[in-house]
């Protein structure tokens, strides 16, 4: 442990200490009986982890665009993973997602590290590094996605926005809920959500998802099982302990999609497949624990604390395509085996608490956090070659080719340790204004070792993250809010010269407004934001196993969000944003004014849902539509290649003849429309779902 570290330490145990003997001599604690007997009147007790904000402040006191995907809306949409639950909030794109097998996104055009997927957090610990496979949402509550930077609270993140995942908590009211689902494409999928007292004051839960099935992509099949067991343990009379388990794996085949004939989409059919069914499927695994303690010293003040632990791995062969002949036809491939697992390691401690100065309400946050990744990445690789460039045809494909011996491309091992101090403090100025003021300080280390090349490499940083904001609320139900902040983001691997590299920095502004009806039933946000970031990562154009830092990027536009009943039975979401994200400075390897990859400059999302009875059951009949408007192609940013604009529709319905029972019929891509949902070059093309049918039963016991 640094002396500077130990430093912070010993200032964060001088605010508490005084604070806990204060709160345990004034505070009148509830005994376990009145607990209990609350819990029985209200027929449940739930205990959840702090969100995304880490205190409870309303949205509408917040200096940023927040967005909160109910469980309403995610079952309504019938959504499963967190890649289409994202597509109902505005200023996210999807990115190439390394043939299918991990969740990537950009946010206000930023993407976050090319080594793992998009940055997401589960009860606000970071849980997409390493390798994690697609997030499945068996057990979501919600999903917070928090516009602008936050690293001010949580240190390295992408200035576009934070994604936090809320899980469904321990009741001690007994429940249980099963899912069973039929789709196009012989997919089944079965779920479970279990919930009750083990005891008075201890209760779990079980959340399970297990699903299988064929693709409309040929020879392609998956599977995937889920299962997050947790309990909740009221251990006296202010104190609870809470401990998650995550458990996923999925196999699917490696899948870089189609290509573009000279820059041309469409030739070859969307289904078609151009890797090696004999490859079989690359397994992911990922295996997660969560603890929390909390405790109340009284009404004023708590701490909150937390650990999670998770190791993940990828393993699998792929073939995919190196270079199209002149005869627009002959596809040569290479093939690679990875074998790529991490460890990560995270914990915090945080204050909270209330007082007033003068006229001037406080809430404030006070914590210290660290963690520990480690990545190992070994990878076997073999580029096609005058005598064998393992081809096919992309019109007449045969598959069976044997490649020529796979030989060692990468051996790395990185090893992150970073700590930081933390201090956010919102103000109640008045009734109508309030400010949020925040810091933190960062320090990171990094170690990377080229097994390879017998080489390894060191590298320090450190960093202060301030933000500070303003909100002016004119009359109730409006909230207008400014916002400055810096960030921060170290950068993970090495350049092909065996060298760190420099961490990411960035400076963002936002302005915005939001509305609240009288009844809180709907609310709307427009916001205005600019942003700026320096050491940016891109593909090296020399060789793509590696990375290269190089020039500013940024991105600058208008987001609107809206959600909520906008009638009696009738519940609206809508999304648009208008996403401005460009190459400010670049170099040689990227040009300065190049839009970012896969980032449109419109996108929209729409979807109604009317609520009405049929005799005594009840049901719902909405729909829903989603425009992406046009898109640069070529992460190496250096080419005019784009993915054409689209827009797709979806149909929902539900009928519930009581209720414990519903039954819901949801039609995706119902016109089944040809489009590309992202693409890495012209020769990597995700294509977009043809139509699909999801019928799904839920029963309630």
């Amino acid at each position: 442990m640094s002396h500077k570290f130990a430093a912070h330490l010993s200032l964060l145990a001088a605010a508490i200490f005084p604070v806990i003997s204060k709160a345990a001599e004034d505070s009148s604690p509830e005994t376990m009986s009145d607990v209990v007997i609350r819990a029985n009147r209200q027929n449940y007790r739930s205990i959840s982890a702090t969100g995304a904000t880490k205190t409870d402040a309303l949205l509408v006191d917040l200096p940023q665009s927040v967005r909160v995907l109910t469980a309403d809306l995610l079952k309504d949409n019938g959504v499963t993973s967190l890649n289409n639950a994202l597509d109902l909030t505005s200023g996210i794109a999807r990115q190439s997602n390394l043939g299918g097998l991990w969740d990537s996104y950009a946010m206000r055009g930023f993407t976050g590290d090319p080594n793992f997927g998009s940055d997401y957090m589960v009860n606000g610990f970071s849980s997409s590094r390493g390798y994690n496979g697609l997030r499945d949402t068996a057990n979501t509550q919600s999903i917070e996605v928090l516009k602008g930077p936050s690293s001010a609270l949580y240190g390295r993140g992408e200035p576009g926005g934070t994604v936090n995942i809320m899980t469904k908590k321990p009741r001690f009211q007994p429940e249980y809920d099963v899912d069973f689902t039929l789709a196009s494409h012989q997919t089944y999928r079965v779920a479970a959500d279990l919930t009750g007292p083990v005891s008075e004051n201890i209760a779990y839960r079980i959340n399970a998802a297990a699903e299988q099935g064929d693709s409309y992509r040929d020879t392609i099949s998956s599977k995937r099982s889920f299962i997050s067991p947790s309990l909740i343990w009221l251990i006296g009379e202010r104190t609870t302990l809470s401990y998650e388990l995550e458990a996923s794996e999925q196999k699917t085949p490696f899948d870089r999609g189609v290509l573009a004939v000279n820059g041309e989409l469409g030739l070859i059919p969307n289904s078609r497949f151009l890797g090696e069914p004999g490859d079989g499927p690359v397994t992911v695994k990922s295996l997660g624990h969560q603890v929390f303690v909390q405790h109340e010293f009284n009404q004023q003040w708590s701490l909150q604390s937390g650990l999670s632990y998770r190791d993940s791995e990828l393993r699998g062969f792929s073939t995919e395509a190196n270079n199209l002949l002149a005869d627009g036809r002959t596809l040569r491939r290479q093939r690679r085996y990875r074998d790529f697992s991490a460890t990560d390691k995270s914990a915090r401690i945080e204050l909270v608490g209330k007082f007033e100065t003068a006229a001037i309400k406080h809430h404030v946050l006070l914590g210290i956090d660290a963690y520990q990744f480690d990545d190992s990445r070994v990878q076997l690789r073999r580029n096609p070659s005058a005598s064998n460039p393992y081809a096919i045809d992309i019109y007449n494909p045969v598959y069976g080719k044997a490649a020529d011996p796979l030989t060692l491309s990468i051996n790395t091992r990185e090893n992150q340790r970073a700590r930081g101090l933390y201090l956010q403090d919102q103000l109640d100025l008045s009734s109508q204004w309030k400010a949020l003021l925040g810091i933190r300080s960062d320090h990171y280390d990094q170690t990377l070792s080229n097994y390879r090349a017998a080489i390894a490499t060191s590298q320090s940083l450190s960093a202060n993250s301030p933000r500070a904001g303003l909100v002016y609320q004119p009359i109730a139900g409006v909230s207008l809010y400014a916002n400055i902040a810096k960030g921060f983001r170290p950068n993970s691997g090495i350049s092909i010269n065996n060298t760190p590299f420099p961490a990411e920095e960035s400076r963002s502004y936002e302005v915005g407004i939001k509305f609240d009806t009288p009844d809180n039933k709907t609310s709307a946000t427009i916001a205005l934001y600019n942003i700026k970031k320096t050491n940016v990562l891109t593909t090296n154009p020399a060789n793509t196993d590696f990375s290269i830092a190089a020039g500013e990027v940024g991105s600058k536009g208008l987001e609107l969000d809206m959600a909520g009943d906008i009638a009696t039975n009738l519940r609206l979401s809508a999304a648009y944003a208008y996403t401005d994200a460009t190459v400010t400075k670049g170099d040689n390897t990227i040009i300065t004014g190049s839009r970012f990859p896969n980032v449109a400059k419109h996108s929209a999302n729409l979807v109604i849902n009317q609520l009405f009875n049929l005799g005594t059951a009840k049901a719902s009949l909405g729909a829903g539509i989603n425009y992406v408007g046009e898109r640069l192609g070529d992460v190496a940013v250096s080419s005019d290649f784009t993915l054409p604009a689209y827009t797709t529709v979806k149909l929902m319905s539900s009928y519930n003849p009581d209720k414990t029972t519903r039954l819901s019929l949801n039609v995706d891509n119902l016109f089944n429309k040809r489009y590309y949902a992202s693409s890495y070059s012209q020769l990597w093309v995700a294509p977009g779902t043809e139509r699909s049918i999801r019928l799904n039963l839920h029963h309630k016991f």
